[in-house]
């Protein structure tokens, strides 16, 4: 179970909420009157209670509820399409006690919609956004008239209008014309665009950085045709830099000049540092059953000069897995489509398990783990295509220090490495209700350039989010991975470039990197050893059905399967759970607990608590 409260820009807030009771004492006012509709169905009374408005609290405004009565009713039948309502009115004077009014209500046959004439003129006629809302009109021939959805209509091409730049648009013919002989309506909607307006210059104010890299960012040209979906997607990019703290697009409507609008952007800078602080746990039982407690310590320089220029340090510490990494990134072409990347670590982790044969217990006993220490020195360029595609291709330097088999290894590493990378989001908020994510990568290092042996490193990974019927959401993905290399070096092939599974990512129930292909040996007291080194191979998958409560609240169960192997060893791991999530203004945060179904020759049946935020996409 991990557990984090976090401390930004040297100020930190803790909330613990452990209930709620919320108690509301409003005066209330004597009922002067109760009411009863019927004769409808539900959405005509609906209708109906609305149009008459509040209950009286006074003998004055019930009087004049009263009076109205037959009138609001008719407009209420009216607005639905019904022009032949006829309403019976009983009022019950109770001398003590609210009055009681009683209305049964006849609609009477409805009025259905003969023809719908929808005309356009102006440079609309050019625009095909308005060809496909024509398309998607639902007001047709043969409906009920209806005039909310008539008005509905009416705001709905307004806005499209408005969103595509046509300030000057407006209706030259909006009405109904109703038979009531016949119970027909005629609906005429004749709408003139005028001119459509076009981006003019963009200006950025409250910024230290050079005009080029902002220009950059602007996604349309100028003289471009104006939409607010451009507007938008202007403010997402100065967004996605990290560089400001507050972003205000402002399109200049009141001095358009040539038919051009200027845009105005106003930024506020974030802090030139930030220091976050995270502290953590992981409980549960599997091969470790300790409490492994953990703090982090990341410190970022968001913008470091004009040429923006950033930076991001991160120092975790737990007991015998120290990390330290840094990362600085240089804009390129382009601040976020272009960017190549320093990285310089030292990381010390723990894998597998490691355990020692006692001849009493006829039974191993877990002494620890296989540990490492690994010095990192990387550069990567990271480059958007046209396609959306993301790509990347890295050279890194590795260096790592491990016991293995009672026999100390110093292997060097430079690989060359390419990533490809896509993501389809239905929607951009933190929890997409659609989306598919399909990662690939290659890495390559080889003795003639320096590497302690020839290795290619190949990786793919892919992840589907689908939501059914409103509620209902599956997330499904599968890791596949596989390490080409001789198999007489295998064991110079350092355990961060080796496959483990288990852990909130893989194999939940497990701890992390925990599973694994293993071996027996015997150190020179004599004693026989079983040590988990890791795989060859990766082959996990998961498949998770979530069903929302609330629309912040949801609940999921999942299945998890696979493991890390080596040639013809493929002994997949199984395991079951649930647990409930809060979609949070920050994310989802997910608790999860997961039970392992299946015993290994190192790992007893295990399970754990996962607790995990951010999003899943």
């Amino acid at each position: 179970m991990q557990l984090f409260f976090q401390i930004t820009s040297l100020s930190f807030r803790l909330n613990l909420i452990v209930g709620l009771s919320l108690v509301t004492s409003v005066a209330t006012a004597d009922n002067f009157l109760k009411l009863s509709v019927s004769g409808v169905d539900e959405s005509l009374q609906r209708n109906i209670v609305a149009h008459l408005g509040t209950l009286p609290d006074s003998e004055v405004q019930r009087r004049a509820f009263l009076f109205n009565v037959e009138e609001n009713v008719s407009t209420a039948l009216e607005s639905m399409g019904y022009y032949h309502g006829e309403v019976e009115e009983k009022l019950i004077e109770n001398e003590k006690g609210p009055w009681e009014l009683k209305l049964a209500v006849s609609a009477g046959e409805p009025t259905k919609v003969q023809w719908v004439d929808i005309n356009f003129s102006g440079e609309m006629l050019n625009d095909r956004a308005f060809e496909q809302w024509l398309s998607r009109v639902s007001i047709k021939p043969g409906d009920t008239l209806n005039h909310g959805h008539y008005s509905e209509l009416k705001s709905q091409l307004v806005a499209l209008a408005l969103a595509r730049g046509y300030f000057d648009g407006e209706f030259t013919q909006s009405r109904i014309q109703i038979n009531r002989d016949l119970n027909t309506a005629q609906i005429s909607l004749h709408f003139d665009s005028g001119q459509r307006y076009h981006f003019g210059q963009v200006s950025f104010d409250g910024h230290t950085l050079e005009p080029d890299i902002l220009t950059k960012l602007i996604p349309f040209k100028e003289n471009a045709a104006y939409s607010t979906r451009r507007v938008s997607s202007l403010n997402r990019q100065l967004l996605d830099t990290g560089y400001f703290a507050n972003i205000k697009v402002i399109p200049q409507i009141d001095l358009v000049e040539d038919n051009q609008i200027p845009v105005k952007v106003e930024l506020t800078p974030k802090a030139s540092h930030s220091i976050e602080v995270g502290l953590g746990g992981d409980i549960g039982q599997s091969a470790d059953e300790t409490f492994d407690p953990r703090v982090r310590l990341t410190w970022r320089t968001p913008q470091i000069n004009k040429y923006g220029h950033s930076q991001e340090t991160s120092l975790e510490w737990s007991p015998d897995r120290p990390k330290f990494l840094t990362s600085y990134t240089i804009p390129l072409t382009h601040p976020l489509d272009d960017q190549l990347k320093i990285r310089l670590g030292l990381l010390r982790d723990k894998y597998g398990v490691t355990q020692i044969y006692e001849p009493k217990n006829r039974d191993f006993r877990n002494t620890g783990q296989l540990e490492s220490t690994k010095y990192l020195l990387g550069l990567l360029r990271q480059q958007r295509l046209d396609n959306q595609w993301l790509m990347s291709y890295s050279l890194d330097a590795i260096r790592e220090e491990y016991n293995q088999s009672d026999t100390d290894y110093f292997p060097s590493f430079y690989l060359a490495g390419i990533n490809f990378s896509k993501t389809t989001r239905g929607d951009n908020s933190l929890d997409p209700k659609s989306g598919f994510r399909q990662i690939y990568s290659l890495d390559y290092a080889d003795p003639y350039l320096g590497s302690e042996t020839r290795l290619a490193r190949l990786q793919a990974k892919f992840k589907w989010i689908d939501t059914f019927f409103d509620n209902h959401r599956i997330v499904a993905r599968i890791d596949l991975a596989a390490n080409i290399a001789n198999e007489n070096e295998l064991a110079f092939i350092p355990p961060s470039l080796r496959y483990f599974a288990g852990g909130d990512q893989t194999v939940r129930g497990y701890g992390y990197q925990e599973l694994g292909p293993y071996l027996d040996y015997i150190d020179t007291d004599g004693n026989t050893n079983r040590e988990v080194i890791g795989g060859r191979y990766l082959m996990v998958g998961s498949v998770e059905y979530q069903y929302y409560l609330t629309p912040t609240w949801r609940l999921g169960t999942f299945i998890d399967a696979g493991n890390a192997f080596d040639n013809n060893q493929f002994e997949p791991v199984v395991s079951v759970g649930g647990g409930i999530h809060w979609i949070s203004p920050i994310g989802p945060i997910k608790l999860d607990l997961g039970i392992g179904l299946k015993e290994t020759d190192t790992i007893e049946r295990s399970w754990r608590i996962h607790l995990t935020m951010g999003t899943e996409l």
